[in-house]
């Protein structure tokens, strides 16, 4: 039986960017292990913040390797990004890695796939995960709508999502950046 983490949401509202991830990790398509897990978190001397969905282990795996590519590029997030993500698509063993990333600093937020996919939300807002497409309908939707804070939208985005998606939770752990 595989982890998965799930749901991940990201906004950037005024020059803040927050990013908000639910704590549930699920065996299969029947089972919650945890509840509480931490799938955002901070890197490169507090100056990046991540958000990850998939199998647990490849996203940790992943995690591990963005940081080394932050490492090996000053800090900058673009140029890391980029270099994880064309490791992830020539690279065998991490082809098979089954995860999504969102990344963000000061002035960006990127979304990396697998598929060698790094992509700059045109209006400020990405969720990947089961909960992806609840939580990215209702940060827009907040954030056409009203004047909250990127942090309040989402959080807000996110406890929908968790409304609708069966794997998706309330536990949330928020960064900002």
């Amino acid at each position: 039986m595989e982890l998965r983490g799930t749901t991940i949401l990201a906004v950037r509202r005024n020059g803040q960017t927050a990013v908000c991830g639910d704590g549930q990790v699920t065996m299969g398509e029947q089972a919650v292990m945890k509840a509480t897990a931490k799938k955002v978190r901070r890197l490169y001397h507090d100056r990046v913040v991540v958000g990850f969905a998939g199998s647990v282990a490849d996203a940790f795996s992943l995690c591990d390797r963005f940081e080394e590519k932050l490492q090996m590029y000053g800090g900058s997030l673009a140029r890391a990004a980029i270099a994880l993500a064309q490791d992830w698509r020539n690279d065998k063993v991490m082809r098979k890695l089954e995860a999504m990333m969102i990344v963000a600093d000061q002035e960006s937020l990127l979304v990396i796939s697998g598929t060698g996919e790094v992509i700059e939300p045109d209006d400020g807002v990405a969720a990947i995960g089961s909960g992806g497409l609840y939580a990215l309908a209702a940060a827009k939707a907040l954030l056409q709508n009203t004047e909250l804070s990127a942090r309040e939208i989402a959080e807000k985005g996110l406890r929908i999502a968790g409304e609708i998606c069966i794997f998706t939770n309330g536990n949330l752990t928020v960064e900002e950046v």
